[in-house]
């Protein structure tokens, strides 16, 4: 998954996004460290960025967020469980907002505030202890 990111990433740029690495874990839980531009984020939609973290968050920073998705009729949402930059804790609410203004700047234009279609017509995903599995719709 990794070598395909950084593979994609270098094929089509992604604003905002410089690169990531992701670890899956059972039950949905997934780990990422991505470079993110915090000051592209904040030119994008000004106050992204509460004004408290602005002196920390700003240029291109590298963040660990930790995720659990939820998928249901082939739609994926997912809820932030932890965020850090460095050792310092980012708030769920903020690390989302970041997240919605970096996908929606993406050439698919994503809003991340709705479920998202899982590609290649998959209708189920999940992780498992070292295995990922999924189905496609059954017509």
């Amino acid at each position: 998954m990794n070598e395909y990111l950084v593979a994609a990433l270098k094929r089509q740029p992604r604003p905002g996004l410089q690169s990531t690495q992701i670890k899956f874990f059972p039950n949905n839980y997934v780990t990422t460290y991505t470079l993110l531009d915090f000051g592209a984020v904040e030119r994008w939609k000004p106050g992204t960025i509460p004004m408290l973290m602005r002196p920390v968050l700003t240029g291109r920073k590298t963040v660990w967020i930790d995720i659990r998705f939820h998928v249901a009729g082939g739609q994926l949402t997912y809820t932030v469980e932890k965020a850090y930059f460095e050792k310092i804790w980012l708030p769920a609410v903020v690390v989302q907002k970041v997240i919605a203004v970096v996908a929606a700047r993406q050439p698919e234009h994503y809003d991340t505030t709705k479920p998202l279609p899982l590609p290649f017509g998959l209708s189920e995903l999940r992780v498992g202890h070292k295995s990922m599995s999924g189905a496609n719709f059954q017509h």
